[in-house]
């Protein structure tokens, strides 16, 4: 039965809105189910936004703790950074990537003079549309630089995107299965996950042991990567996400990115780096890899950068591998690239972070965060660990032994954080999370970094309520 519906006009033209029971059968005949979306029965339908939170058609105010796979990092409709797309719209809103424009240049220059001074390279930056594509481009930058070698390294639990070439280099099997052989397809190496590791080592004990397992693969050439005679390895670069996103949110000892540089440096392999989900402030810092006193070789940026308003990402690569005698014009191309509305938007950010001490605002409100969660885990058995860097926190969910994963409750305070009827005071709320993990047994918190310490609260208090009824079900 159809419910009560508005009217809409375009132009003369009368236009329905339709409820959505109508929207689900359209949706049910004609949506791809391909573009990561239901993974529950009925994923809801939102009609609003502002700040941290996201609005059903009912008004019900749900917070949202992901905010986009951390793309929306400065919360819902930015009054600045929309007053910079509305700006670029009214002025120059398409040009063709054959043709500069003012925002291109001006961001460019800014990456990769922040950059230098932070890495000690000059370098420069190659403009995309989506993380994957990014990846995809950073691939060629690679193979290109190293005479044509397609192999790489990745960690156990990493993300890099599905295109061909990306889900080369992500871990997860199931991005590659239905797709044939790849012949591509990096090494995976073991990832410092802590809380799942060998028993009885400290967290920076495992790191080293776990950089000392990668380097034992050049100790002879009976390893399979490396002929010592000639002094080269069969591998061009290893990928890495300083921590790591869809894989959990896993954190790694701070001792662990400087000793694998060292590997890779004394074998000649790159390092490129992964700042998709945690670059522009997630973690604090610009670029989380900051953290862990390394430089990269490349580093491969998007999501945060125009704070989800219009797709674009990139790639920041030393001169030496990126410069026009080298990576000449038309070495990728998208019609998008560098496109005026994600520039001008992305140009913006970057403006507003220089005049704000960003990293302290998100340290601060980062312990606050991971203090309350600690206290939770106190509280409830089925939190097994909760962990954080800045505003990049993660709860594991398990067993009430505190330890054996449970996706199926996982699965079930995502669902019902979905429902909107968590009460607090006098008014509902819905609760916006996200599954992550190498079990899907991980709750991967990337709050607005605007997020207020009152939010905050509100953020632990659904919480609670929500662990409180997992354990009564």
């Amino acid at each position: 039965m159809k419910t009560n519906v508005a009217e809409a006009f375009s132009g003369e033209t009368q236009l329905p809105i339709k409820s959505e029971e109508e929207l689900r059968i359209l949706e049910e005949a004609y949506c791809s189910h391909g573009d990561t979306v239901h993974y529950t029965a009925k994923p809801k339908f939102f009609e609003e936004c502002e700040g941290s939170f996201v609005y059903d058609r009912t008004g019900t105010p749900f917070l949202d703790l992901q905010m986009w796979y951390s793309a929306v990092n400065f919360g819902y409709r930015n009054e600045r950074l929309n007053n910079a797309a509305h700006r670029q719209l009214d002025r120059l809103p398409q040009v063709a990537s054959q043709y500069l424009h003012r925002e291109k240049v001006e961001l460019a220059a800014m990456i990769a003079q922040d950059a230098e001074r932070k890495f000690g390279h000059k370098g420069r930056v190659h403009f995309n549309v989506g993380g994957s594509q990014a990846v995809e481009d950073s691939l060629k930058l690679v193979r290109n630089y190293t005479g044509g070698k397609s192999l790489m390294f990745a960690f156990e639990g990493g993300y890099h995107g599905r295109t061909l070439g990306a889900s080369a280099i992500t871990s997860s099997y199931r991005y590659r299965r239905r797709y044939g052989h790849f012949g591509d397809r990096a090494q995976f190496v073991e990832f410092p996950y802590h809380f799942r590791g060998p028993k009885g080592m400290s967290k920076e004990e495992y790191g080293h042991y776990c950089v000392q397992k990668f380097a034992r693969l050049f100790e002879s050439e009976y390893n399979g990567v490396w002929d010592p005679k000639a002094g080269k390895s069969e591998y061009a670069a290893f990928y890495i996400e300083p921590i790591q996103g869809t894989g959990g949110y896993v954190i790694p000892p701070m001792n662990f990115f400087v000793e694998l540089k060292k590997v890779l440096d004394e074998h000649g392999i790159l390092l490129v780096v992964d700042e998709i989900q945690m670059g522009v402030y997630r973690t604090g810092k610009l670029w989380s890899i900051e953290h862990f006193g390394v430089s990269p070789d490349i580093l491969v940026f998007g999501k945060a950068i125009t704070n989800g308003l219009n797709p674009l990402s990139g790639v920041w690569a030393r001169e030496e591998m990126i410069n026009p005698t080298i990576f000449p014009p038309g070495s990728t191309h998208s019609t998008f690239a560098s496109n005026p509305m994600g520039t001008a938007v992305a140009l913006e950010a970057m403006k507003m972070l220089e005049e704000e001490d960003f990293g302290t605002a998100i340290m601060a409100k980062g312990a606050y965060f991971l203090d309350g969660l600690k206290q939770l885990q106190k509280r409830h058995a089925i939190v097994g660990e909760v962990d954080g860097l800045g505003l990049a926190l993660r709860m594991e969910i398990c067993k009430d032994d505190s330890y054996t994963p449970d996706k199926a409750t996982m699965d079930w305070l995502c669902d019902e954080g979905m429902k909107g009827d968590l009460q607090v005071g006098a008014k509902m709320y819905g609760l916006v999370l996200d599954v992550g993990g190498y079990h899907k047994n991980v709750i991967t918190f990337a709050p607005n970094l605007l997020i207020t310490r009152e939010e905050i609260d509100l953020a632990l208090s659904l919480l609670d309520q929500l662990l409180t009824r997992a354990a009564r079900r």
